[in-house]
């Protein structure tokens, strides 16, 4: 219910416990006087006295929350693409049944690859994301698209074999230039990950690295298991990337992590928040209160 409730101001309300302090040590003080059974005017006047200090108090707070103007996001919208396409190249091979990532060894290969590319996509919020899984054949489960929601729900979907039980590696890379190639953006990069040897691409390793220099794209390669160092080192160095190694589920984190901080997006700059101001509602009752106590003190 509040996760969008916010202040634009929030330093503003300090002030209501530099009011409270000051309302309890900062009193004036003003002489005294004995006057015999006064205590019978001070019970008429008590009831009074505590409306009067509750509504000054009330005045003071609700004044200094309208301060500091209480808003409530309703959305966010990027004026334009200044983010990255990124391309996740998904091995589904059989070998990725395998459970040596996860500690426990509960879950696959493929299943801790899943949990950790849906956080990663979390994080990246301007950026164009496509899935693209590569078996004996090449997948393409998920054009370029900003819905993070939706693609993690295809994700979901996704297992071991869909693809077929071999490793068309070389033939995945030349899909995911095919979507990027023409993509006017500040950067396109490939995620490419592969737990085994490429034994099913037509297209020489050769022509994917001319293509990738032909059109700027860079691919991150991460082996994990019984991997062709070769091919991943090569694609990595020839698009002026990066290579990985991952041993376990937290080397993955890791890695991706690492990407994540390499390929930075604008994203502050090129977008509009739309959100409701509230600011009228506690000013409103502030104002409330300052009647009545003027009305209560001037019938006194």
């Amino acid at each position: 219910m509040f996760n969008n409730f916010t202040f634009e101001y929030p330093y503003f309300l300090l002030l209501i416990f530099l009011f409270i302090f000051c309302s309890i040590f900062c009193k004036a003080k003003s002489p005294s006087y004995l006057i015999p059974h006064l205590n019978i005017f001070q019970k008429v006047n008590q009831k009074s006295n505590l409306i009067n200090s509750i509504l000054k108090y009330l005045i003071i707070i609700f004044s200094i929350i309208a301060l500091s103007s209480p808003v409530k996001i309703n959305d966010t919208i990027l004026l334009k693409n200044d983010g990255i396409n990124i391309i996740l190249d998904l091995d589904a091979s059989y070998s990725m049944n395998e459970r040596d990532l996860d500690e426990n060894h509960i879950k696959s290969r493929f299943d801790v690859v899943k949990e950790i590319i849906k956080d990663f996509m979390t994080k990246r919020v301007a950026d164009n994301i496509g899935v693209v899984l590569f078996g004996d054949s090449v997948l393409i489960s998920s054009p370029l698209s900003f819905d993070k929601e939706a693609q993690k729900e295809i994700i979901d979907y996704l297992d071991v074999g869909m693809a077929g039980k071999n490793t068309a590696l070389i033939d995945s890379v030349a899909s995911s230039i095919n979507i990027l190639k023409d993509k006017k953006v500040k950067s396109n990069i490939i995620i490419l990950l592969s737990d085994g040897e490429d034994n099913s691409s037509s297209i020489p390793i050769e022509v994917v690295i001319k293509l990738l220099k032909k059109y700027n794209i860079k691919v991150y390669t991460i082996g994990i298991g019984n991997f062709n160092n070769n091919i991943l080192n090569s694609l990595a160095k020839e698009s002026n990337a990066k290579a990985y190694v991952a041993y376990s589920k937290e080397d993955l984190n890791l890695i991706y992590e690492d990407i994540n901080k390499l390929e930075k997006s604008k994203i502050d700059q090129n977008k509009i928040i739309l959100k409701d101001y509230l600011f009228f509602y506690p000013l409103f009752f502030s104002i409330l209160c300052l009647i009545l106590l003027i009305y209560l003190r001037n019938k006194e």
